[in-house]
């Protein structure tokens, strides 16, 4: 079992995670707790595994399932669980994110998160309280489609995550006290393919003529994947959960969070064996040699015993490129009722900290979470400034069309996730910039879709450049949108939009469980950012205060 999963391991699967399925309803049991593992070969350490043993197995169901899955705590802090890339449709108060759309389970409480799962494609659930995402709690989701428009013979699974020596409280450490230089020194880490150390992943085995889906997933927290199989050709067919029109790739550059499913059929000969590529980098990182970056293979079987053809090293790859790829659906750009536009990156702080921002807010949780005053603050929750001064709110009204445009005028690449939503890639270009642009960036083209644009939940928004993005505010509820390196996140670069406050009053009750859980915390669940009413703020902490930056510098630099 080591290294692969395919649908035909599934069943199996299902005893293994304590995973039953009964007339439509797949319940998976979830004891989260700490772990002592070497995952990457070198290293024991503490993590967050689930039911004494990590990786956690994928969690398989079926369009039209309904998903249970029972989480109970035995942390020392509190948990939750965000199902990354459903749209909880109804139910934002299942989303996950502590402080956002609920309070976290309290240690030795247990909670059932109930799905009811109308999204197939590729997805993953990890933990969404105290970043423990990043130390181990985190599994695929696949949810399979028993009308597939797509014809396949086998559907195999590639999951891919970094792994660091020290748990993410003390990355976070170095990152936050000012004590430390910054920026912090960089951890190389390992990767990990379906959860094992990436150098001993399972053979796939292929059949002449056959062919196969590759779902490939990063969930990891802060390096890219560029994955490649050659002597094959790959037809990318979804995104982020969405089908796209098929599309031939050489190559796909998946940020953290990122999803896709590629078809490749198989060869017709069996004279040979290959080997795909897995690349763990990060733009920013210096090269380094055997550490940065790192560079892992994966063998494809024809034949036990045939060769190996080998590919020519010094070709060059063509990466995807997502706004090239067109929605499977037909929909077409939505005719924008609204503009908002953003600006990412990191400022320097009177505390002696560097902390990131969207719009020069950097992102603090409120002491309600932000679902609970929509719900509780009656016409005051039309307005932004009632969610407080570091959520950096952005209240939406029913059903309107957005067209957010985000600038990062930075040295690197930001994967941001947006919750509750898919959103229409309109377009890049050379990001608007208070710094310097570098050379190498000022000849940026401007890319945009044609036809019908695809969709998807994580972007990435390369350095000095911006992404135009669309959705329809068809969603009420609360939702998060921050960067998905683990370390950025914690630094701020995260907001939330509140949608349609009005309509969520008169149609969502939150489940009395949830709410006692806050209580039982010393948590308000009513109330505005400050658990207070109107507009009084009293009792959170005074925003950090920006310092000015010295002449000639840039973001992240």
């Amino acid at each position: 079992m080591r290294g692969l999963y395919t649908r035909a391991t599934a069943a199996l699967l299902l005893l293994i995670q304590t995973q039953s399925v009964l007339a439509k309803r797949v319940v998976v049991n979830w004891d989260v707790g700490y772990v002592n593992v070497n995952r990457d070969e070198t290293i024991t350490r503490r993590a967050i595994g689930v039911n004494g043993a990590l990786p956690i197995p994928p969690v398989f169901a079926t369009k039209g399932d309904t998903l249970i899955l029972n989480v109970a705590n035995s942390l020392d802090e509190t948990t939750s669980v965000h199902a990354h890339g459903l749209f909880q449709n109804g139910t934002s108060y299942l989303d996950g994110p502590a402080m956002v759309n609920q309070c976290g389970i309290p240690p030795g409480e247990s909670f059932s998160y109930e799905y009811m799962i109308d999204q197939p494609g590729t997805y993953w659930l990890h933990g969404h309280d105290h970043h423990q995402n990043s130390d181990g709690f985190r599994a695929p989701l696949i949810i399979y489609d028993s009308h597939n428009p797509f014809d396949y013979d086998e559907d195999i699974l590639l999951s891919f995550e970094d792994w660091y020596k020290e748990e993410f409280a003390e990355r976070a450490k170095i990152t936050l006290d000012p004590s430390f230089p910054f920026p912090p020194p960089h951890g190389y880490g390992h990767a990990l393919i379906n959860g094992y150390n990436g150098n001993y992943t399972k053979p796939i085995y292929f059949h002449p003529g056959k062919t196969y889906r590759l779902r490939l997933i990063n969930i990891g927290t802060l390096r890219w994947f560029q994955f490649t199989l050659p002597g094959h050709e790959m037809r990318v067919i979804e995104m982020d959960g969405i089908d796209i029109e098929p599309q031939v790739a050489e190559g796909l550059d998946i940020a953290p969070g990122q999803r896709y499913s590629v078809l490749v059929t198989a060869r017709n000969s069996v004279e040979f064996n290959y080997r795909y590529n897995a690349t763990m980098y990060a733009s920013f990182v210096p090269p380094s040699n055997g550490l940065e970056p790192r560079v892992y293979s994966g063998d494809i079987i024809y034949r036990e015993g045939a060769p190996f053809r080998m590919h020519n090293s010094n070709s060059q790859t063509w990466f995807a490129n997502d706004v090239d790829f067109h929605s499977f659906d037909g929909e077409l750009a939505l005719p924008v009722d609204r503009y908002i536009k953003m600006s990412i990156g990191n400022n320097p702080y009177h505390t002696g900290q560097h902390l990131d921002h969207i719009n020069n807010i950097t992102y603090s949780p409120p002491k309600v979470p932000t679902l609970y005053t929509a719900l509780t603050m009656g016409e005051v929750a039309m307005t932004p400034r009632v969610y407080g001064p570091q959520t950096g709110a952005i209240v939406l009204k029913h059903l309107e069309v957005v067209e957010v445009t985000i600038h990062n005028p930075n040295d690197m690449p930001h994967p941001l996730h947006l919750h509750g939503h898919a959103f229409q890639i309109i377009e890049y270009g050379l990001a608007e910039s208070p710094f310097p642009i570098p050379d190498q960036f000022k000849n940026t083209p401007t890319r945009r879709y044609s036809g019908s644009p695809a969709k998807r939940d994580t972007m990435t928004i390369p350095e000095h450049q911006y992404i135009k993005l669309r959705f329809r505010a068809d969603n009420p509820g609360v939702w998060f949108m921050h960067c998905h390196l683990d370390v950025h996140f914690i630094m701020g670069m995260a907001m939330v939009f509140v949608e349609a406050p009005d309509v969520l009053q008169k149609t969502m009750t939150v489940p009395p469980q949830m709410l006692d859980f806050c209580k039982r915390q010393g948590t308000r669940t009513w109330g505005n950012a400050a658990g207070n009413d109107g507009y009084n703020f009293g009792g959170l902490p005074d925003p950090p205060r920006i310092v000015s930056r010295p002449p000639g510098t840039t973001g992240h630099s």
